[in-house]
């Protein structure tokens, strides 16, 4: 189940892994990441398994999964192909949240002293690769907490960083690191968009364009109706458009809109027909609304 579990606030102790299990929370017993590339990422769990993890609180950097030995070191590269790996990947696509818990062997200041703590929902802003501490390829993913998720209990202070941050930002780095990485802007997400961007197989109705990342292809669920007041569009997936960033701009700016017979008009001129999929019935009465919102 991607999102809360019932009944479940975070901050909750488990003294073992398998009592977080049973809630619900995390379900593996072993695996630190819960979930498929189909679905997204339910949960992860924090607890020292990688050496090259960075714990901030309301930030995780956390490491993907594959490539150790028995003893914990890496021993060779991570591909976003594991089914671990490739559900964070999906969750940075979709916008999903993902449930994290934290265990008392994380060796940060926001372990639990014991057991494990659920700590709410985090989303994955970014992802990318680089050399880990062992010299093998990793890959990394960085959460952040939700508005409303509470920074968790710090058992000690962190390091003061203030005075190198400071000095590095007065002298420059010679040598930055580089980090291959692909930056996202949060869209909410639903099963809605989710079903039109499958039918579409990512691909923008408008451009026809299907942007590949490492790992799979984003694109965007657009309401052609705006929801909510004053246009109070229905959330369904004949309101719904399969576009890339740009053209969901145009679209919801009235730089773009579409006639009845689906012809897509830009600057005032024909551009093409909107691409259509047999699953996908599009409501007349909506793309109607949007045009007159917009008509000049």
């Amino acid at each position: 189940m991607i999102g809360e579990v019932p009944n479940m606030e975070a901050g909750q102790g488990f003294s073992t892994r398998r009592l977080a299990h049973e809630a619900g929370v995390h379900r593996p017993l072993q695996a630190g990441i819960c979930g498929t590339k189909k679905t997204g990422a339910e949960s992860i769990v924090v607890s020292g398994g990688y050496k090259d993890d960075e714990d901030y609180g309301d930030v995780i950097v956390y490491t993907g999964h594959g490539g150790q030995d028995g003893a914990g070191n890496q021993v060779s590269d991570q591909t976003l192909n594991d089914s671990g790996n490739a559900a964070l990947v999906t969750s940075y696509l979709e916008g999903l949240p993902v449930r994290v818990l934290r265990g008392y062997q994380a060796g940060t200041p926001f372990a639990p002293p014991s057991g494990y703590r659920y700590d709410g929902l985090y989303r994955v802003t970014n992802y990318g690769s680089k050399l880990g501490i062992d010299g093998f390829l990793i890959w990394q993913f960085r959460l952040e907490a939700y508005d409303d998720t509470p920074m968790p209990t710090q058992q000690t202070e962190l390091p003061n960083t203030t005075a190198e941050s400071e000095s590095v930002a007065a002298t420059g780095n010679e040598a930055p690191e580089r980090v291959t990485s692909t930056v996202q802007r949060i869209v909410r997400s639903s099963a809605v968009k989710r079903q039109v961007k499958e039918w579409h197989d990512n691909r923008c109705q408008i451009c026809d364009l299907r942007i590949e990342v490492p790992g799979g292809s984003y694109s965007e669920g657009a309401h052609i109706r705006a929801l909510g007041a004053p246009h109070n569009g229905p959330d369904t997936t004949g309101n719904v458009l399969c576009l890339c960033p740009n053209c969901h701009v145009m679209l919801d700016a009235g730089a773009v809109v579409v006639e009845d017979d689906l012809t897509v008009i830009r600057g005032g001129q024909p551009a093409g027909r909107l691409r259509t999929d047999p699953r996908h019935t599009i409501d007349v009465q909506c793309v109607r609304h949007h045009r007159e919102r917009w008509r000049q």
